[in-house]
Order: structure tokens, then sequence, then C-alpha cells
């Protein structure tokens, strides 16, 4: 694959002119046509493949899995009945992907076979279901780097400085890397993480606190209600605020919020954060701007922000890869890429008639895993096997061949 540079957006033409002169392959001479969206990031892709050798602590493997969604372990099992061990990265630090960060508890209708599940519950099920294969997880690292080496395999590294030499690459990542939309006030990055946060890793850390949350969704609804109801974590106060009388949360759950409101248990302001009002450096209170057009101080220790998250390409937009409206193109053969040797599969990819369903991202990684292994076993024929009748995959699960009468 062209390795990443670095140019000025000006001699991004003469540059090309000059190195390809006219006798660039295909995969060349599109990425750098893509470069044209991309000149704001003042990035090249050059064609020289250069030999980087793995540091201390450096993993040879024969796939690496961008996402840990339920679609990039789909493709661990996927891979793992073809004998095909992998890595997995993602840059949350748990597995699930937008299922566990979107609605970890919301029901989900429609995996086959499958009548209700949460996304919790899918994401426990697909871990089960890859154990016996031990794929190795990295998590809380996005993919930086990725480079073509002269033996075809790929070097690849993530931001915290993990390196792989790879023969193959799955990009799962959902619709990319989630960032949290923020409360745009000035000042605010000071108290971020302190007293200013975008999710809950520790609730007891807000137990006997004046709370504001803040948002009209799920999370900030189910969290009002968690720190209202009685418990360990019980809040001494909880104030929510949404811009606007309606919510985009369960109906029941809202219902119980309105409820508690009525019963002075806690409070609803309908408004918006404007400004913050602080004290010797730290948090006492929100400036918020109601519906009225007055600005009201609302006393504080913390606040909870769930304004949603934003799906963001990253890195991957850089990497030379054919892209149309923010998502990888790929054939429907394989699910490869325009880049021999990385696949797409899962709502990261697009082709005639994509549908954004779990269940066809789990088709793509079967697909996915015959169109690898060519690359990974060059010299061994790989043939279609069924888990109800074959030794050989009954034993990669680690499961006794079963009789039939």
């Amino acid at each position: 694959m062209p390795k990443i540079g670095k140019t000025s957006p000006t001699n991004c033409q003469s540059w090309c002119d000059k190195h390809h002169n006219n006798r660039i392959q295909p995969v060349q001479r599109y990425a750098c046509a893509a470069l044209k969206s991309y000149h704001s990031m003042d990035t090249v892709v050059t064609t020289e493949a250069t030999s980087r050798t793995l540091s201390a602590g450096g993993i040879e493997t024969d796939a690496v899995i961008i996402g840990a969604g339920p679609v990039g372990l789909f493709q661990v099992f996927e891979l793992g009945l073809l004998e095909i061990k992998a890595h997995v990265i993602d840059s949350l630090a748990y597995a699930g992907g937008q299922p566990m960060e979107l609605y970890p508890d919301k029901p989900i209708f429609d995996i086959p076979a499958v009548p209700v599940c949460t996304g919790k519950e899918l994401t426990d099920s697909l871990l089960k279901q890859i154990n016996p294969f031990g794929a190795v997880f990295h998590f809380g690292q996005e993919v930086s780097e990725v480079e073509r080496q002269p033996d075809g395999r790929f070097y690849v590294e993530t931001n915290k400085g993990t390196q792989f030499l790879t023969k193959t690459i799955f990009i799962a990542a959902g619709v990319g890397a989630f960032q949290p939309r923020l409360l745009k006030v000035d000042g605010i990055e000071a108290h971020t993480g302190t007293q200013v946060h975008y999710s809950v890793k520790n609730p007891a850390k807000f137990a006997g606190k004046n709370l504001i949350i803040l948002g009209g969704g799920d999370s900030a609804i189910d969290w009002a209600l968690n720190f209202v109801g009685d418990g360990p974590n019980k809040a001494e106060s909880v104030i929510l605020i949404h811009r606007r009388d309606g919510f985009k949360a369960a109906p029941a759950n809202v219902a119980k919020m309105r409820a508690l409101c009525d019963q002075y248990e806690m409070q609803f302001i309908v408004g918006q954060v404007t400004g913050l009002d602080e004290r010797d450096g730290q948090l006492v209170g929100a400036k918020v701007t109601g519906a009225d057009g007055v600005t009201r101080i609302v006393p504080m220790d913390a606040m909870l922000v769930f304004f949603g998250l934003s799906p963001k390409l990253g890195p991957i937009a850089n990497w030379g890869l054919d892209i149309e409206r923010k998502q990888l193109v790929v054939d429907t053969e394989k699910f490869s890429t325009n880049v021999p040797g990385i696949f797409a599969v899962g709502d990261i990819n697009t082709y005639p008639g994509k549908k954004k369903l779990i269940l066809s991202g789990f088709h793509e990684c079967a697909l996915a895993a015959f169109g690898a292994s060519p690359i990974i076993f060059p010299d061994k024929r790989v043939f279609l096997q069924y888990t109800t009748t074959s030794p050989k995959l009954h034993k990669v699960l680690g499961v006794e061949t079963p009789t039939f009468d």
C-alpha cells in the first residue's frame, strides 16, 4: 500500500507528475485523485515501499481487525473457522462498538434466530462464540499508520505505539471512531474530566453531589433516574436540562422522570447552558438560558453531558482507499477494497444495494474471510465446510464431533 508522507498542498500535482510519469497503477492513480479532497490535511500518498522492522514487543500476525463491534467480532469467528488468528484494535475501552456505546440496554429484534437481545447481550454472546479462537484485543487505540512492505505484508502502528506486521487488514470500524458531541461554552476545557464529563465510568464518584445532566436521549434520562434512585450512588440533587420539552428516549423512562419531577425528587429545565460560573478555579454553577430568554445560574458540583456521539472516519480517510461519501468502496465477491489485502465489512463499506444491518455485516465477514484465505495460505486450497458435520471444524471449535442416529 502507498505510504503516507508529508507535502504542501501546492506541490501535490507536480509531485505526482514527477514521480508517476503517467505509469502509475490504478491503486496509485486513485490515491492521488482521492487526495484532492484531503489537501487541508497536508497529506500525500507516496509510492516507495520501505522495509520496517518491528521494535521489541512488535506483533507478527495473519490478520488485524480494526473495530471490535458485532461485525468485527464475527469477523474473528469466520477467520477462526479457517484457522486464521487475528488481533483486534478498537478506539473504545471495551468490545461491542455502537450497540454497547449507544444502546447497551435497548432491544435488538433482527438478529437471525434471536427473537430479542440487548446490545450488551449480543456482545457477550459474540465474545463467547469467538472464545475458542484466542483473538487478542488492543483497546483504547487507533490505527495511525499503515504501510505496505516489500514482502506484501502491512506494517500497522497505533497511536499508542503498538506495532504489527500482518498479511491482511479487515476494517470493521462501523462509521469510524465515536467521539462525544461537546458542550461548546467558553472555558469548559479546563474542567473537562474533573467536573464536566461526557460519560460515566464510575457512578460512585457522583454520589452525594449536586448534578446537572444535559441531553434529551436515553443516556441522559437513564443516568438521571439512576442518580435519583435510592442506592449507594444516589446524588444530593439532580437537574436535567434539555433545549426543548421533548425527548428521544424510552417513553416509560421519560414518564418516570416527569413523575419524579412532580414529586420534587428532581428538576427538569427547558433551556441551554450558555456559560459557566467559576470560583477559585472551581466550577460552582452553570449559566442556563431558559425558553423565556432569561439566563439564570444553576448551582452544581458536576455536569454530565450526553449530546450523543459523533462518528469520525479518522485516519482511515488518509490511507489511499477508494472512498465514496465517507464509506469504503468494496467488491461484493470478497469485500476487498481497492488495495489488495485490505477488506472492509459492516457499516464502513458501500456497494450497490448496501443495507446497514448487523446481519448484512455478518454475511460480509464470511465472504471476506474466504477472500483473504489465498493471501494468508497461498499454497493451500480452502474448501467450504459445515460446522454441523466437519470434524475439522469441531476440532477448531473445541467441541466433540456429534453422532447422529
